[in-house]
């Protein structure tokens, strides 16, 4: 019995599709087999210089807070806040006439004393050039020369014991006056010095009235307004040194052995993005806090244009003494995700993800702690198709 017609042609119409679906098979998209185009270059070792990152916070290297020395009222005020003033530099000045006429009652009290012990005219002290003591030595003299020949008359039975007895009397007279004399005069000069003791502190306090700079640097505050009464001790201004500035940093314990007198420094504040500040470690703490496990230390920082500030807040670095070997990447190479640093690495035709340990950046390249070896070939692109073993073709960076 013949099959219906319809039947036939269904099994047909299978048939040649079963034929067409053996030959020609459905392809795979493009996308999952074409090869990414990546550029590499080669993990590379070189000498770098070693340095450590700390924090801390510039200060000035002098600051004074300037008193009066002498009682006054405040007659001129020639610096304002901010002022550059040199050392000896007029801060404020105190009114004077009481003190000049203190150094001329002085002076003129040093200079009769001088006139009185003959050393008018710059001449120096003298005991026995002093007119009184040059008198009594006179009179000394003769006493003693009429008594020799009052004694030789004696002798020849000229006078009598009486006039004998009175010359010697009149010698031990005088020479008792010429002993006073000479101790009279001692006692002079010292009155002298006295009197020029106050005349050098009357000279000082007149000098005093004029308030100086201790150094060069800046007036951070002026204190005190032309009609102020001071009094010794009374503030007056506060000046600072701004060249070089000291900046106090703290290094953590395990850092402590790379840290020495003398070794570079160099800064950056926020103040001015992109500029680097150098100067030197000058003081090293001989023990760590007992609080922070750490070491304080100090550098100074040129600063002659007077660009820092005191009180800026700076991220420093030390180096250390001697280069030391790195592997290096560029840093374009490496990606940060959640904290977490990885590199793509070309083996073969496929990416290798690694995750490594990033150290010090030099420029454009990273040091690679821990994760690549030398001469392995990093890959700089990170397309988002670029995951652990996607197929890529490679060509060295220029």
């Amino acid at each position: 019995m013949r099959p219906p017609v319809s039947f036939a042609f269904l099994v047909l119409g299978l048939s040649a599709a079963c034929s067409r679906g053996a030959a020609s098979p459905p392809a795979r998209p493009e996308a999952a087999s074409a090869a990414l185009a990546v550029s590499v270059a080669e993990v590379v070792e070189r000498p770098i210089a070693r340095f450590i990152r700390v924090t801390g916070t510039l200060t000035a290297q002098e600051q004074a807070e300037v008193a009066a020395e002498t009682s006054g009222r405040i007659v001129a005020t020639p610096v304002e806040r901010g002022s550059r003033v040199g050392g000896g530099g007029e801060l404020v000045r105190i009114a004077a006439v009481d003190t000049e006429a203190q150094v001329a009652e002085a002076e003129a009290n040093a200079a009769q004393i001088e006139a009185g012990l003959g050393m008018a005219g710059g001449k120096t002290f003298a005991q026995d050039a002093v007119p009184d003591v040059m008198n009594t030595k006179s009179a000394y003299d003769l006493a003693q020369a009429d008594y020799e020949r009052l004694r030789t008359l004696l002798d020849q039975k000229v006078i009598s014991r009486a006039e004998f007895d009175r010359a010697f009397a009149n010698v031990e007279s005088t020479r008792q006056k010429y002993e006073m004399a000479r101790n009279t005069a001692s006692q002079q000069f010292q009155a002298l010095m006295a009197a020029r003791a106050r005349v050098a502190r009357a000279r000082k306090a007149l000098a005093d009235t004029t308030v100086k700079a201790p150094f060069d640097g800046l007036v951070a505050e002026r204190l005190v307004s032309t009609g102020d009464f001071v009094t010794p001790g009374t503030r007056v201004a506060v000046v600072v040194r701004v060249d070089p500035l000291r900046v106090e940093l703290t290094v953590p314990e395990q850092f402590v052995s790379v840290v020495g007198v003398g070794r570079p420094v160099s800064l950056q504040v926020d103040a001015y993005p992109g500029r680097t500040f150098t100067g030197q470690v000058r003081y090293v703490s001989p023990a760590l806090s007992a609080s922070t496990r750490a070491l304080i230390v100090e550098a100074a920082v040129a600063n002659p244009a007077g660009e820092l500030k005191p009180g800026f807040f700076a991220t420093a670095r030390i180096e250390q003494a001697a280069p030391t070997p790195a592997l290096l990447v560029p840093a374009r190479a490496v990606q940060s995700i959640s904290g977490t640093q990885r590199v793509f690495v070309a083996k073969g035709d496929r990416a290798e993800e690694r995750i490594v340990t990033t150290g010090q950046t030099l420029d454009d390249l990273v040091e690679i702690v821990s994760g690549l070896a030398k001469g392995e070939p990093v890959i700089l692109e990170h397309p988002d198709a670029l995951v652990d073993g996607a197929p890529i073709a490679t060509r060295t960076a220029a």
